[in-house]
């Protein structure tokens, strides 16, 4: 049986839907390629352009006692059931990625490889590789491999328009689902800029139908000339099979990460920032700000000589588009500057007192003001064992922090320190010492020099402040 082109597949289905349009003018098929349709030519042509990761990593287990699980002996003895020395085991995980580079560049997820120490990559005619990590991205979920195919040619799949997708769209997933080998699956795209997912900090997910499963992440979303438009990456599920609700990250967010990969970013990815904290608009918000319907993002605070400052937007303005893209909530924002480069200029459409305005912003990346200073401290104080630094746009950024905020930031807490005693935690802000308010990391040093039994000390964590008293 003969099998026809993807383009020729694509014109025959629209006949076929404008045959079952009432009004629209019956068309019959024409020829046996259109009696014939397949997605065969499509799935040999981007297929094999789609590969398995394997993962492995070691971990240290302490034998245990045959008596571990008896209730009877853990009631009087805990957890202290392990004896002997830690043996080692080898943990395997499966997912897969796509080849997006000859160069041997393939994209997966973050989730896939996590903790991992070695990776392989076998291609579909089962050749495998050893592969490199050169990023893991775990705001995006996604990380970039690299395998050195020597002379040998590698399939390859180029980037298509994700913001060019609508719904409806006829797309194919691929990928290798509870690792039984590598499988197709089709459907439509069934939503756009889904923002309220959970799995990553840049949520504009593709919603599609076609069967996403585990193994699947990692796996391409195709559209019908045969691009790649998304990463395959979660799905929504009860039962931990699929029942067509699947996610994909977008191609426009996929291909800023493999440039930063191969931009030497050293491991991680620069994105502009805004130089403002904003929130969703909600219908409560909407209705207080004398808007006819919920969206767009409010304007917080304004990081004075950032992009937004510069742009001229000030508190209490609210942002509803960026070029032609509408602004639907924070999520949708931070999408959107992030799937921009630094350097490039975006206009920006807002609303102050209920009055469109324009401006442009100059996307630039987050300042490292002041310099971090990370320094290890030590000493007879509550502190020892902390790593702190001072923080900046640029490393509240790295460690997912409100970049409007400043101060001195624990980046690390050695196990069995004081610190660690303490209570602190990465993240947590160092506000004062001893009643006196501390700015950098000189000043906290400067503090903590003075000794003594009993210190007071004030911590913000999250959206809380915690003061305490320490007696050493």
């Amino acid at each position: 049986m003969r099998k026809m082109s993807a383009a020729l597949m694509c014109a025959a289905f629209a006949a076929f839907i404008a045959s079952a349009v009432p009004g629209a003018a019956q068309v019959v098929p024409r020829s046996q390629a259109e009696i014939d349709l397949s997605f065969a030519p499509l799935v040999k042509r981007v297929a094999p352009a789609v590969v398995n990761v394997f993962t492995k990593r070691v971990v240290r287990e302490q034998a245990q006692s045959p008596f571990a699980n008896d209730p009877f002996f853990r009631r009087f003895f805990g957890d202290r059931f392990s004896f002997g020395v830690p043996r080692e085991r080898v943990q395997s995980s499966l997912g897969s990625g796509v080849i997006v580079g000859a160069n041997g560049i393939i994209v997966t997820n973050n989730h896939v490889i996590a903790e991992g120490d070695s990776f392989t990559v076998a291609l579909a005619d089962r050749r495998e590789f050893e592969a490199e990590l050169l990023l893991a991205d775990e705001r995006t979920d996604l990380a970039i491999l690299k395998i050195d195919p020597g002379s040998e040619q590698l399939p390859t799949l180029s980037f298509g328009d994700s913001d060019a997708l609508e719904v409806g769209d006829l797309v194919l997933a691929i990928g290798n689902p509870f690792g039984v080998g590598q499988t197709v699956t089709s459907g439509i795209v069934s939503a756009l800029a889904r923002t309220q997912v959970g799995v990553s900090d840049y949520q504009f997910f593709i919603q599609t139908d076609a069967a996403i499963n585990p193994g699947n992440s990692g796996g391409a979303l195709v559209t019908m000339d045969g691009r790649l438009v998304g990463v395959n990456t979660a799905i929504f599920s009860r039962s931990g099979g699929s029942i067509g609700i699947g996610f994909a990250i977008p191609a426009d967010m996929v291909r800023l990460v493999v440039a930063s990969a191969q931009d030497g970013g050293n491991g991680r990815v620069v994105r502009p920032w805004l130089g403002a904290s904003v929130q969703s608009i909600t219908s409560e918000l909407a209705q207080s700000l004398g808007l006819d319907r919920p969206g767009g993002a409010l304007i917080g605070d304004v990081y004075p000589g950032g992009p937004a400052d510069r742009a001229g937007l000030e508190t209490g303005d609210v942002i509803r588009r960026l070029d032609v893209h509408d602004i639907v909530d924070e999520n949708t924002l931070r999408y959107r500057l992030a799937t921009r480069e630094i350097g490039s200029s975006v206009e920006v459409e807002y609303l102050r007192a209920g009055r469109q305005r324009t401006g442009t912003l100059r996307l630039t990346a987050p300042p490292e003001r002041p310099a971090r200073d990370e320094t290890l401290l030590e000493g007879p104080h509550p502190f020892s064992g902390a790593r702190v630094a001072n923080l900046s746009p640029a490393l509240a950024e790295e460690i997912r922090l409100d970049p409007m905020l400043s101060g001195i930031v624990v980046t690390q807490v050695v196990r069995r320190s004081p610190a660690n005693r303490l209570g602190l935690q990465p993240g947590d802000i160092i506000l004062g010492i001893n009643d006196a308010r501390v700015e950098n990391v000189d000043a906290l040093e400067d503090a903590l020099s003075g000794g003594g039994r009993n210190w007071q000390v004030s911590v913000r964590r999250g959206d809380q402040v915690f003061n305490t008293t320490v007696r050493l």
